[in-house]
C-alpha cells in the first residue's frame, strides 16, 4: 500500500470512528444485521461499538470457548472485541488491534461504558498494523477479523503473523470480501473502492493458497451469498429525517424508497448508493467512508465481482 493509499485509510477511519454512527440509527443496524449480528448481540454492547463496517459475523463462527484468548484485528470501536469477551469469559481475554489512534480512542471509551454497565474487565487494545502485531509467539488461542485483511497492503505478512501469534492448534475465523472474478480496471483502480474493502481484495483461491503458504491447515474461504450493497443503508452525517433524494438517483439503477428514521423497505436488487437522505454522496474530499461506499455502489454492481466470506483455519499441532 503506498503512503498516500495508507494515509487515505486512516482518514476515513478516523473520520468514521469521530461520526457518531452507532446501532442506534437505523441503517447502521440494518447493515450488522444485514452481515449475521442478531438484534440482541448489538444490545448487548455499546451502541457507538457498531458503525456499519462489518462484512460478516466472525465470532459467531468462531466457536469460543471460556478461557481462551483471542485477538481482533482492525478492531475499530471494538464490536467483535466485546462480543468475543463475553464469551470467552472472565478467565478470557480479548484483544482488539487497529492502527487508526481515533478508533482505539473511541474503543476505550466504549470499553469504560462497557464496565460501568458492570461487564467483566477482559479486554484490551492496542495500536498496530496487523502485519506487526504486539503479540507474543504462540500467545493467542484464536485470531478474529471482519472486513479488514483485504486493507492489508502484504497479506501474506499478515497470515504469517496470524501464524506467529496463534498456539498450535488455534484457530482462525474470518469475515472479509474476496474476489469472484477479476476487477473491471475503473474499479480496481479506484481509491475509494480501495478503502470501501472492495479494490484491494484478493481472488478466493489465492486467499485459500495464501493460508496455505503460511503453514495453515483445514483452510475454507467460503462465500456467504450476503449482499453487498447492504452498505448503502448507512445513512449520511448530517441531519436526519428529511425527505428522500430518489429523484436525484442514476435512473438505471432502481432506488428503494428511503426514510432516515428507519432501514428502507428494498425492491429487489435496489440500490441506495447514490442517493443520502440526510444531504448528498460525499465525494472523496468529504472524508465520509460510507459516502464513498454509496458513490462506488452507485457505478458498480459490487456483487458481480466480489464476495463476503467466511474463512477458517487451523495451525497445526
Amino acid at each position: 500500500m503506498s503512503s498516500s493509499i495508507e494515509r487515505l485509510v486512516r482518514e476515513r477511519y478516523g473520520s468514521v470512528a469521530k461520526s457518531g454512527l452507532s446501532s442506534e440509527q437505523g441503517g447502521v443496524r440494518a447493515v450488522a444485521e444485514a452481515f449475521g449480528y442478531t438484534a440482541e448481540e448489538l444490545a448487548a454492547i455499546p451502541a457507538e461499538a457498531n458503525m456499519g463496517l462489518s462484512c460478516g459475523n466472525p465470532v459467531a463462527t468462531a466457536s469460543l470457548r471460556e478461557g481462551e484468548a483471542v485477538v481482533d484485528l482492525g478492531s475499530g470501536g471494538g464490536l467483535d472485541v466485546f462480543l468475543a469477551a463475553e464469551k470467552v469469559g472472565p478467565e478470557g481475554r480479548a484483544i482488539g488491534i487497529d492502527m487508526t489512534p481515533e478508533m482505539l480512542e473511541l474503543a476505550r471509551r466504549n470499553a469504560a461504558r462497557r464496565l460501568e454497565g458492570g461487564a467483566h474487565d477482559n479486554v484490551e487494545f492496542h495500536l498496530a498494523t496487523i502485519d506487526h502485531l504486539p503479540l507474543a509467539d504462540s500467545s493467542v488461542d484464536v485470531v478474529i477479523s471482519n472486513c479488514v485483511i483485504n486493507l492489508a497492503p502484504d497479506k501474506p505478512a499478515v497470515f504469517r503473523e496470524i501464524a506467529r501469534v496463534l498456539k498450535p492448534g488455534g484457530r482462525l475465523a474470518v469475515s472479509d470480501i474476496a474476489l469472484k472474478r477479476p476487477l473491471p480496471l475503473g474499479l480496481s483502480q479506484d481509491l475509494l473502492a480501495y478503502v470501501g474493502c472492495i479494490a484491494g481484495a484478493i481472488p478466493i483461491e489465492d486467499y485459500r493458497r495464501g493460508l496455505v503458504e503460511a503453514g495453515f491447515s483445514e483452510v475454507a474461504v467460503i462465500d456467504s451469498g450476503a449482499d453487498l450493497n447492504a452498505y448503502a443503508q448507512v445513512e449520511g452525517q448530517s441531519g436526519c429525517c428529511t425527505p428522500s433524494m430518489q429523484e436525484d438517483a442514476p435512473k438505471s439503477l432502481p432506488v428503494a424508497s428511503v426514510s432516515c428514521c428507519a432501514p428502507a423497505a428494498e425492491p429487489a436488487g435496489a440500490v441506495q448508493a447514490a442517493v443520502s437522505c440526510c444531504g448528498p454522496v460525499a465525494s472523496a474530499s468529504d472524508g465520509d467512508l460510507h459516502g464513498d461506499l454509496r458513490e462506488v455502489l452507485a457505478r458498480h454492481n459490487v456483487n458481480d465481482y466480489a464476495a463476503s466470506v467466511k474463512v477458517f483455519a487451523v495451525k497445526p499441532r
